[in-house]
């Protein structure tokens, strides 16, 4: 009984910390919108110099038509790239006005208000960034990490669903699903569903990540910090899992886990 009171504790004292995480989960990659309306990460990753010269050029190109859906994407995700998430929701918002049936603009936008703490706003534009008849999986997952951000995790976990029903092994999803179920407090399957998605092959670092995580919630810290070690330094592997030591140890004092818990603004 005691156990159980710990890892409910535990689990409540984490919550914002897997709350920024989940959102992470689905934007640690600047991404625009191809035509039909889909979210698209980058594929190839570029250095800050690289997202600074693109903001150059492609803001060149927004300025000469701030009409152009297309323009504005790709001058919003560089903006992103940058830091600059305000800036990048104002030129999507414009854009959105101008074009209100662009689907790919509106998908972005939907992204970008979601990144900036906007969920409501976000989960009410994405809702117009695809169709019931042609759903995609992009917007669903982020639609997802807005409900979870809005404290609605059931809610969040049926649209991740939906989107595993048309991607079943889609990592990214499997990731932020468990991370859903974290804040459910049912461990079991918060374990299970990055677990799966680690296992793929193509799974990227942060998948294993948010395994490691969700092990270490449950007190397994040895085996966290192991799994850590797949894509980082022992030092840094090491200092993930101390930190989830340290919040366990000071949970009762909320002074100190406030400040153990600020959320963090990277993408």
């Amino acid at each position: 009984m005691h156990a159980m009171h710990h890892r409910s504790a535990l689990l409540a004292s984490i919550g914002l910390l897997v709350l920024a995480l989940a959102t992470a989960g689905c934007s640690t990659t600047p991404s625009s919108a191809d035509s039909t309306g889909s979210i698209a990460t980058a594929s190839v990753p570029r250095t800050e110099a690289e997202w600074r010269r693109e903001m150059e050029v492609s803001g060149q190109r927004y300025r000469a038509a701030p009409q152009d859906g297309e323009a504005a994407i790709r001058y919003a995700q560089a903006l992103r790239a940058v830091g600059q998430r305000a800036q990048a929701a104002a030129v999507l918002e414009q854009s959105a006005i101008q074009n209100p049936q662009n689907q790919a603009v509106l998908g972005a936008y939907g992204r970008a208000l979601a990144d900036n703490g906007n969920y409501s706003q976000a989960i009410d534009v994405l809702n117009r960034a695809h169709t019931p008849d042609q759903p995609d999986w992009r917007i669903l997952s982020v639609q997802g990490a807005a409900f979870d951000q809005m404290g609605k995790h059931q809610e969040a976990q049926r649209y991740y669903a939906s989107a595993l029903r048309i991607v079943p092994d889609e990592t990214s999803v499997l990731s932020n699903l468990g991370l859903s179920y974290a804040l459910s407090k049912n461990l079991p399957k918060a374990e299970v569903t990055p677990r799966r998605a680690a296992a793929h092959p193509g799974a990227a670092p942060k998948v294993r990540q948010n395994l490691a995580l969700v092990v270490g919630l449950q007190g397994r810290f040895a085996e966290a910090e192991t799994i850590a070690r797949g894509d980082l330094s022992p030092e840094e592997a090491t200092a993930n899992v101390g930190i989830l030591r340290r919040m366990l140890a000071q949970q009762n004092d909320p002074k100190k886990l406030n400040r153990g818990l600020a959320p963090s603004t990277g993408s």
